[in-house]
């Protein structure tokens, strides 16, 4: 009896903290969320627009594939996609876990051990990149205007988060989960409960010098600072 006792202790603390960390994280999430960065903009001409997208949950940097500064199809190669489709105008970037890119391409498909790896700094990361013919605002896709500058430094720290092979090709994953206009690529950094999905996109407009949350975990953090 006395070690169930022991044990039972351990559980109730173990519990404990665990909540504990949750509020916790809820609360510094919702604070940094809401703390701008970069909220006084340079007046400087704006030349460029891009997109940022979320389906609710996760949030993409969408920029043409095609600009004086950079033509992405040189790297991200029509080829890779399903489609094969190269009459594509704009181009979509998400960095996340591996893990949930490859193996869940549905909520419904998603497994504990994808979901633990993914919060504990387990697993490798991935980017994920979606051909689109065009772009059209709405609640969950908003168009930001930029300067020559500030989108120099976004392609910058897009370039960045790739893996890159010995000819500086970004290296390529195989993968049939997505539509018939996405490919995958090996990434830098990995995914955990403080740096997601929505964290490095909103790094991304920071490192731009463009409106952005102090920290988010969550897409509503970024657009939060788009909406005001």
């Amino acid at each position: 009896m006395k070690n169930v006792s022991i044990v039972w202790k351990g559980l109730k603390k173990a519990v404990v903290v665990f909540v504990l960390f949750l509020v916790g994280y809820t609360a510094m999430a919702m604070v940094c969320s809401v703390i701008p960065v970069n909220k006084s903009q340079v007046k400087e001409e704006q030349t460029y627009s891009i997109y940022l997208k979320s389906n609710g949950v996760h949030t993409d940097l969408v920029l043409p594939v095609r600009s004086a500064i950079k033509d992405w199809s040189e790297k991200i190669k029509f080829e890779h996609l399903p489609s094969k489709d190269s009459t594509h105008q704009f181009i979509a970037f998400g960095w996340g876990d591996k893990g949930f890119y490859l193996d869940t391409p549905e909520w419904a498909d998603l497994k504990f051990s994808t979901a633990f790896k993914a919060a504990f700094h387990l697993g490798t990361s991935t980017m994920h990149t979606t051909f689109y013919k065009q772009m059209k605002e709405h609640e969950n896709c908003i168009k930001v205007n930029l300067s020559d500058t500030q989108y120099q430094q976004l392609v910058h720290y897009i370039e960045d988060s790739f893996q890159y092979d010995a000819t500086e090709q970004p290296i390529f994953i195989p993968a049939t989960t997505y539509g018939q206009n996405d490919s995958f690529y090996e990434a830098h950094r990995t995914y955990n409960l403080f740096y997601t999905c929505n964290t490095w996109a909103n790094q991304g407009l920071k490192a731009a010098g463009l409106k952005a949350a102090l920290w988010t975990p969550s897409d509503k953090g970024i657009f939060y600072h788009y909406r005001e």
